[in-house]
């Protein structure tokens, strides 16, 4: 049984949990990114998650996901792995589930009363870039008002170590924004991930909530891409997170 965590949206969704898949060994076990592992094992995943939102898996949709903030507005479902290069996905079309793959970075979910329901994919990169906002400026002209977000697991603050090249790039846009970093090694700082995204959410009129769960601590929960690059290992999944329509 696929195992998720949900947070305070009205629509039907789920943070994805690493477990209850079939993927094997560092992809173990409900790996959801086509970009490695068993190609049966990623479909097979995919139908699980697919059947815990009460859809098809020819409806449960992604993308590419390039680190930028390209927002697609989907009127109608698109071949499996054909997904467009963009970071967040909207819909108001009852039945389509939209989803956002992770391994550190900060999946977002997000609804409104008015039936439009978005999904975001929020590393550093992207939420510097303004993903978040984007999601939230094309949710609203396809008519949503009153928008609710949730940021799901997503890598700490205790587990994310930064150089100076990462804070720097972020306060150049806002110099306030050193509030999200805190001293570590010589030259080094330890970024709160999910607190700068609950902050652009709340300063763009969104009422917005983090799990506070850390994909890099939670190593049962979570696959991570920090934890895999801190052991040199090879390779490691991607859990999936989902909102539908």
């Amino acid at each position: 049984m696929t195992e998720f965590f949900t947070g305070a949206l009205a629509a039907k969704h789920g943070f994805f949990t690493r477990n209850g898949g079939v993927s094997t060994g560092l992809y173990a076990s409900l790996n959801c990114s086509f970009s490695s592992d068993d190609q049966a094992h990623v479909r097979e995943n995919r139908t699980r998650v697919a059947a815990a939102m009460g859809v098809a898996r020819e409806h449960l949709l992604g993308l590419k996901q390039v680190h930028g903030d390209g927002v697609v507005t989907v009127h109608h479902p698109w071949a499996e792995g054909a997904g467009p290069a963009a970071d967040a996905l909207i819909s108001n079309v009852p039945g389509l589930a939209l989803g956002v793959i992770t391994a550190d970075c900060a999946p977002v979910l997000f609804c409104c009363g008015d039936g439009v329901v978005g999904a975001a994919h929020a590393g550093w990169r992207g939420a510097l870039a303004g993903v978040l906002e984007a999601t939230v400026l094309a949710m609203r002209n396809l008519g949503a008002r009153e928008i609710k977000a949730v940021i799901g697991p997503c890598i700490g603050q205790a587990s994310y170590e930064v150089g100076a090249d990462m804070r720097d790039a972020v306060l150049a846009r806002h110099a306030a924004d050193a509030r999200f970093f805190t001293a570590g090694r010589p030259g080094h700082w330890w970024f709160d991930l999910p607190g700068y995204c609950t902050a652009r959410l709340h300063a763009a009129g969104v009422k917005a909530e983090a799990l506070g769960l850390d994909t890099c601590a939670l190593e049962q929960e979570f696959f991570s891409y920090r934890r895999k690059t801190l052991r040199g290992e090879a390779a490691t999944g991607h859990q999936i997170s989902v909102i539908r329509a």
